[in-house]
């Protein structure tokens, strides 16, 4: 269950929650199953938080940092990942359909069993 302390700081914006990550850069997030549905997180530093099980859906995570963040069953139907970072993320059972991923990294990403943009499940 995500930090209620954690979601009110990210629910400020991006400048917050960005601003908290660098004054606590060794606390690990903690927003699983988090509803920021349609959620405003272009450029949000996103690295290695627990996003397992959260819903996305629609958000728009332009140019975010999700290196290494555990986005496992997350729900990120028609999210907008232009150039986000999801290098080393585990994506492992997530709902990716609709999602753009255009120039997206997916170096090291585990996408087995996500369901991709086009529809598609991956092996």
């Amino acid at each position: 269950m995500a930090n209620e302390e954690q979601l009110k700081i990210i629910e400020q914006g991006v400048d917050a929650w960005n601003k908290w990550r660098h004054a606590n850069p060794m606390l690990q997030p903690d927003l699983s199953r988090a509803d920021l549905r349609g959620a405003h997180l272009s450029g949000a530093n996103l690295s290695g938080a627990d996003l397992s099980g959260a819903n996305l859906r629609k958000a728009r995570l332009f140019k975010a940092n999700l290196s290494g963040a555990n986005l496992r069953k997350a729900d990120l139907f028609k999210a907008l990942l232009f150039e986000a970072n999801l290098s080393g993320a585990d994506l492992s059972g997530a709902n990716l359909s609709g999602a753009k991923l255009s120039k997206a990294d997916l170096s090291e990403a585990n996408l087995s069993g996500a369901i991709m943009p086009d529809g598609t499940q991956h092996e």
